[in-house]
């Protein structure tokens, strides 16, 4: 394994121990689900989508065909008030500060080590493992999304380059962005929210993928649930943050960023994260 994911798992052990879119019927307003620790997730039915772009930057390429499974997924990125009140050890590592403020200055081992911190909260099974950080999908407890899950979820139907349509203009309606963040985070909530429920898909911080990061994967990923490159150097970025023009917003946009933050393509500032989970059975969700 190469020295950023071992820094990356390293931190993790430290830190426990110490339409050409959707094809399911999402059409009516989104089924809310209030988890035990407070935060509010939207279930993402089951669909599948065309994932890329063919106008976009090479690393979007090839569009591909995608089909997901249902899964939760949190309406707004993480706040700071929901980090610190798992993460003990290091609850304010964000700059700028406020507790409905999305939490930054997060590592992607941060980020997995607060999904089963929350896991665990709620008495569900974590997804990640506490030595190689490598994630169980088939647990029914808290992580990252993929990249093809945060994309359907941005998309939110959607066939542009935004999930609200293709005009760049409009983004000052829905995202914090460098023409109107004042250089730094907003709490989160303030703009319209996509098709589905979800706000601050674009802009605000850019939030970690549970995938490692490859510029070529589309050409050979799985249409059925992609989840990744097996093993590589950084983790994927998604939104575009405070900081991004509106072209580093799209819902298409994608850049790879080391673990611990070594050559981040973002200032630490302007990292964060939201998390999903599986679709519990129709019979246990709680609109």
């Amino acid at each position: 394994m190469n020295p950023a994911v071992r820094l990356a798992c390293g931190m993790f052990v430290i830190v426990v121990l110490s339409c050409s879119c959707q094809k399911a019927d999402q059409r009516d307003a989104p089924t809310a689900i209030n988890t035990k620790s407070g935060a509010e997730m939207v279930l993402i039915l089951a669909g599948e989508f065309d994932m890329g772009s063919a106008r976009g930057k090479p690393e979007e390429a090839p569009a591909h065909r995608v089909r997901l499974d249902a899964f939760l997924m949190d309406r707004t990125e993480v706040t700071q008030e929901q980090f610190g009140r798992l993460m003990q050890d290091n609850p304010s590592p964000s700059h700028f500060k406020g507790a409905t403020r999305p939490v930054e200055q997060v590592s992607w081992a941060e980020a997995a080590i607060y999904c089963n911190l929350r896991s665990r909260s709620e008495g569900l099974t974590p997804c990640y493992d506490e030595t190689t950080a490598k994630c169980n999908f088939a647990a029914d407890g808290y992580r990252l999304p993929t990249e093809a899950e945060w994309e359907y979820a941005c998309r939110a139907g959607a066939t542009d380059d935004y999930g609200f349509g293709a005009d760049p203009r409009q983004l000052r309606r829905h995202a914090w962005f460098a023409e109107n963040a004042e250089k730094k985070t907003q709490p989160v909530a303030q703009k319209q929210p996509n098709a589905w429920g979800l706000f601050d898909m674009h802009g605000n911080v850019a939030e970690w993928c549970n995938d490692v990061y490859d510029a070529a994967y589309y050409a050979r990923s799985q249409k059925e649930n992609p989840r990744g490159p097996g093993d590589g150097e950084r983790y994927g970025l998604r939104g575009g943050a405070w900081s991004s023009a509106a072209d580093g917003c799209r819902s298409a946009a994608r850049v790879g960023a080391a673990p611990g933050f070594q050559d981040a393509c973002f200032a630490r500032d302007a990292i964060g994260f939201r998390c999903v989970r599986r679709a519990p059975p129709p019979e246990r969700r709680n609109p």
